[in-house]
């Protein structure tokens, strides 16, 4: 696969994989790809837990959908997000960033732009939607043949200094490496991000995966192979559109807006 086939093909999984183990030596191939990436003085702070182990899959996926609920039911996730929420093709192709969302059960397609607003949380409540997103997290997690943590070194990972900033940055094009890798090895990947939206939750997850005092857990995600049938969640959205040049790259100075390429409409 070209590199720039697999750039333009990387995407979120949102919905199942497949529920063939992940080989060994794919696994190998992603922990490589992602120690290839760059970082200071070839610093290299990352640490990485593959976890295939059935129980503990299914104690994070506990933990994944019970903080998904608690997240939408509290109202603090479309209080933190709305800005990220396109509820129409047009205002998706004018804006070309944030989600679109374009999978809704029935009940809620007809007032879906009053439902991710705070007027909205007491239907969304009531019609259950919560609960639905916590059971589909909770099941994909807990289906998901590969979960990774994603680790940082105490020693190079300090906020607020520079070496903390150099981390960060050799992390992001360590874990770009590994999603790139999926691509061509037929797999999908998933940042499960709400159980760092509870302090709690997120130590709970650390003591669950026996993170070492040494390391501090950065992110975990789900892995798995895609199937050949893709069924989508209950609630769902896409965000395959990207901006413009002219909307994101300047020239010689920032006041001078990139040009886009002729013919092109994004």
């Amino acid at each position: 696969m070209e590199l720039r086939d697999a750039i333009l093909r990387r995407s979120t999984t949102n919905g199942h994989f497949a529920p063939d183990p992940v080989r060994l030596e794919d696994q190998h191939r992603l922990m490589e790809a992602a120690a290839r990436a760059p970082s200071h003085f070839n610093s290299q702070p990352w640490r990485f837990v593959l976890v295939t182990d059935r129980d503990t899959r299914i104690a994070v996926s506990k933990i994944a959908g019970r903080t998904m609920e608690a997240l939408m039911a509290g109202g603090k996730f479309f209080t933190r997000y709305r800005r990220y929420f396109r509820f129409s093709a047009a205002e998706m192709d004018e804006r070309r960033d944030g989600i679109f969302i374009d999978h809704l059960p029935g009940p809620l397609k007809p007032f879906v732009r009053h439902v991710f607003s705070e007027t909205g949380q007491k239907v969304v409540n009531t019609l259950g939607v919560p609960k639905t997103l916590g059971r589909d997290n909770e099941r994909m997690v807990a289906e998901s043949p590969l979960l990774l943590g994603v680790m940082l070194t105490r020693e190079e990972y300090r906020p607020g200094e520079l070496s903390g900033l150099y981390s960060l940055l050799g992390l992001g094009m360590a874990i770009e490496n590994i999603w790139l890798t999926t691509v061509e090895l037929g797999m999908g990947i998933q940042f499960i991000s709400t159980p760092m939206e509870f302090p709690d939750a997120w130590a709970e997850l650390s003591t669950l995966l026996r993170v070492p005092p040494e390391l501090e857990l950065i992110a975990v995600y789900r892995l798995g192979y895609l199937p050949p049938k893709r069924k989508r969640p209950s609630i769902d959205w896409s965000s395959a559109h990207r901006k413009r040049l002219s909307q994101y790259v300047f020239r010689d100075r920032c006041d001078r807006p990139e040009t886009d390429p002729s013919g092109d409409r994004g």
